[in-house]
């Protein structure tokens, strides 16, 4: 996955009202449960049925490290649905999303103007519009450049372009060397 994909990921997470499965036989019997086989989960897991079934009455207690990794990342994909969908829908329509972020940041201009491209610390709220591009995209599995396009654009006209107040002439950001990055609903 992607910095930003995983920055909105964990955006959404935070709208979780209760926490996710800790335990490897708890995770599995809740991906049992969603998936309605043992063999589906086997399969989406690499590994065999049989494991699963062990795992599912607490025989095995102790995954592999890469095991532990994919189990968790696959059960926290399908927790909670509905409050997922209602904080994306919420971020699409009314709230809008937050970006923190501390990276090189502006455009191609003269030397030692404001707008020159530069390390940056932004904290901007952007309007809904910009929330439901990001979703739509991550949920057509948009990679990292699109989904780094789609934050540029807002950032050109929420921060620079002050929403079509200033900086009129100005066109495309620059938004690379990524060194932090967080969203918020």
């Amino acid at each position: 996955m992607s910095m930003f994909a995983d920055g909105l990921e964990a955006a959404v997470e935070k709208a979780f009202t209760r926490p996710t499965p800790k335990s490897a036989g708890a995770q599995m019997r809740y991906l049992v449960k969603q998936l309605k086989s043992t063999r589906a989960v086997a399969q989406m897991l690499r590994i065999s049925q049989r494991t699963v079934e062990r795992y599912v009455r607490n025989q095995i207690k102790k995954p592999r490290p890469d095991l532990a990794e994919r189990l968790e990342r696959e059960v926290r994909k399908r927790w909670q649905p509905q409050i997922r969908a209602r904080a994306k829908e919420r971020a699409a329509t009314t709230g809008g999303i937050i970006i923190d972020t501390r990276a090189r940041l502006g455009y191609s201009a003269p030397i030692g103007s404001t707008d020159e491209s530069r390390i940056r610390h932004l904290t901007v709220a952007l309007p809904p519009q910009y929330a439901a591009r990001l979703f739509d995209a991550q949920d057509a599995g948009a990679g990292e450049q699109q989904l780094r396009r789609i934050a540029a654009d807002a950032l050109h006209d929420v921060y620079f372009q002050d929403s079509g107040r200033r900086a009129g002439s100005l066109e495309e950001v620059r938004f690379t060397d990524v060194e932090h990055l967080e969203f918020d609903l």
